[in-house]
């Protein structure tokens, strides 16, 4: 395994990239919060009181912070992918699961349904398309895998040096939730 190696943990909120990152942070794993790198930079926003959440502005963030060019680490947040990484891990998930993991963490029924048609519409694709972001992608299902069988997928992946296809194949080959039926 490469003992160099910076990812970004990223997808929907409610995917299971805190999980994932918590059993890598067991593995050795060091683990960064995309919202305190955002703080300690400056680059996190007031509340919004609308849905709760903090803003963060991303793009100031990756001209602000510094990956570390020693030890395994891995960002954890929806927008790290947008960092500049060796390579991003997007946890996927069912929408039908993901709406059920929304409401129980009590997120008003506007926020669940936006992050369910983002998750639906494979939203992170289309900002890695739009933003022309040309790193190893590593797409799980996270509504699948145990949380176990993600950290051996990841820890193979940078195993075999993060091979991946071109951004515009990934996408083509992305899960695609729209074919099937959901509550």
């Amino acid at each position: 395994m490469d003992e160099n190696c910076v990812l970004a943990i990223s997808g929907t909120p409610g995917v299971g990239k805190s999980s994932l990152c918590a059993m890598l942070e067991e593995r050795g794993w060091s683990v960064l919060s995309l919202a305190s790198l955002a703080d300690e930079h400056g680059c996190l926003d007031d509340i919004d009181t609308e849905d709760g959440a903090a803003p963060i502005d991303i793009h100031r963030l990756a001209e602000a912070w510094e990956a570390s060019s020693s030890g395994r680490w891995v960002v954890d947040g929806h927008l790290s992918h947008l960092l500049d990484v060796s390579g991003i891990v997007l946890l996927r998930c069912a929408p039908s699961t993901l709406k059920q993991r929304l409401e129980a963490r009590g997120y008003p029924a506007g926020k669940v349904r936006a992050n369910v048609e983002w998750e639906m519409t494979a939203g992170h694709w289309a900002e890695l398309l739009e933003f022309e972001v040309e790193l190893p992608v590593l797409e799980l299902d996270a509504g699948r895998l145990s949380t176990e069988e993600l950290v051996d997928e990841v820890e193979a992946w940078c195993g075999e040096g993060l091979p991946s296809q071109s951004i515009e194949d990934g996408a083509v080959d992305a899960i695609d939730w729209l074919g099937e039926s959901h509550d």
